[in-house]
């Protein structure tokens, strides 16, 4: 059995809703980033980390990629063209989604009050409208974002998405906030968020 180092406020959720949508047993492990329980399984403390086995794994993305490839599913097979366009669908969201948002949390709230630059957020927002629309136009008229079945990138997309809403970022189309809603309404989404 898997075990999820983490809180579901946390990237750790994107390890949750996977583990959910693969129908794997896992245990979680509440620990907010740099607690004691947290740096037992990564040294810097950052969540989530996942241990199969022997094996820590940490950095949701990296996790959530060991996930599919083991379990040959959510992803395309690796070596094909399939999997090259949706790893760098993936690659797109880290940089122009999740970064931006990891951003304006810092500016926000993580760091040291003397450390923080308010006068970045709105830029930030800016950038993140911008892209949100790009998204919208990569999605067009597909169910997913790599056509007609969920991937990884699907739920990297919609934990964004969430987070973005849950941080007021304005101006989030509303074909993303239904690609969204849509794909929060899954069974696997829904039993990682109640866990």
């Amino acid at each position: 059995m898997y075990k999820v180092i983490g809180t579901k406020k946390s990237r750790a959720f994107r390890v949750l809703w996977m583990l959910e949508e693969l129908k794997e047993d896992y245990d979680l492990i509440t620990a907010p980033p740099r607690s004691d329980i947290a740096r037992q399984y990564n040294q810097t403390g950052k969540i989530p980390a996942l241990v199969d086995g022997e094996d820590v794994f940490t950095d949701s993305v990296a996790i959530m990629t060991y996930l599919a490839d083991k379990h040959h599913a959510l992803t395309a097979p690796a070596g094909t063209p399939d999997r090259a366009r949706q790893d760098a669908e993936t690659c797109w969201l880290l940089d122009e989604f999740d970064a931006i948002l990891w951003a304006a949390a810092k500016h926000s709230f993580v760091l040291p009050e003397g450390k923080r630059v308010a006068q970045i957020i709105p830029s930030l927002h800016t950038e993140f409208e911008r892209n949100a629309k790009t998204l919208t136009n990569r999605l067009g008229a597909n169910e997913f974002l790599m056509g007609n079945k969920i991937t990884l990138p699907d739920l990297l997309a919609v934990h964004c998405i969430g987070w973005a809403f849950g941080a007021d970022f304005p101006k989030i189309p509303d074909q993303l906030k239904d690609y969204s809603n849509r794909l929060r309404s899954r069974p696997a989404f829904r039993a990682a968020a109640d866990r």
